[in-house]
């Protein structure tokens, strides 16, 4: 665990020390603030709940989580510095482990800092605030599981902006696969078992569980595999790279 922990302190002050850190935090938090209180109508509605602001997040993180993931190995290819980081003395698996966890770390100092959303809530009425802890577990593993996916394409190409792409698109089809209108449109021909098992490829639909907050092994499984065959499979790629 040593170099795990070494590399990812390494990496993830790494973030703090680029002004594209800081401007990545205002825009997320600029961002989750408009939809949840102007967008999701937060006052109008009526009710102290964090609904609006969790029912935003896999669309939210569809665009910024990969914008975070996009570098993580592009940028290492591209500079030429991955072939000097897979000549120390460790694995490949663990230089991977270490860039995920400093990324998913700054993603979740991130979500941290939306603390004042539950503080106005708590204020204006009297939340479930078990719900809203299982709300910010299933946002980070949703945060998560996209920036497996971000890191997946990262290391597939020396260029950032086609990492971008890739894992935007990868993203947006884990939202769509249980999106209504497309649910509704497979079910006019397909069978009412295929459409449940494409909608079960959705994290929206292991999302809906934390959102309500039940925290459903099922749900943690899902996440849990989606980010577990996502590092694998960046695993496969980083070594493609030594052994060439």
């Amino acid at each position: 665990m040593k170099p795990i922990l070494t590399i990812a302190r390494r990496e993830l002050t790494s973030y703090f020390t680029s002004p594209v850190a800081y401007v990545f935090l205002v825009i997320f938090l600029l961002l989750t603030g408009f939809f949840t209180f102007t967008a999701g109508n937060f006052f109008e509605r009526g009710e102290a709940s964090l609904a609006a602001f969790f029912g935003w997040h896999p669309w939210l993180y569809l665009v910024l989580v990969p914008a975070v993931g996009m570098r993580v190995w592009a940028e290492e290819r591209r500079s030429g510095t991955l072939e000097l980081l897979l000549t120390m003395p460790i694995t490949p698996w663990q230089a991977i482990v270490a860039k995920f966890l400093a990324s998913w770390a700054f993603l979740a100092v991130a979500l941290a800092l939306t603390f004042p959303a539950v503080i106005t809530a708590n204020i204006l009425g009297d939340p479930d605030n078990g719900q809203i802890v299982a709300g910010y577990l299933g946002s980070l593993l949703l945060a998560g599981a996209y920036l497996a996916i971000a890191c997946m394409t990262s290391a597939m190409t020396r260029n950032q902006v086609v990492a971008f792409i890739l894992s935007v698109v990868l993203c947006l089809f884990l939202i769509l696969a249980g999106f209504n209108p497309v649910t509704d449109l497979l079910a006019r021909w397909a069978s009412p078992a295929l459409v449940d098992t494409v909608a079960a490829f959705s994290v929206v639909t292991h999302f809906d569980g934390f959102q309500r907050g039940v925290i459903d092994l099922r749900d943690l499984v899902f996440f849990l595999s989606v980010i577990g065959f996502a590092l694998f499979a960046t695993g496969i790629i980083i070594r493609g790279h030594r052994a060439g």
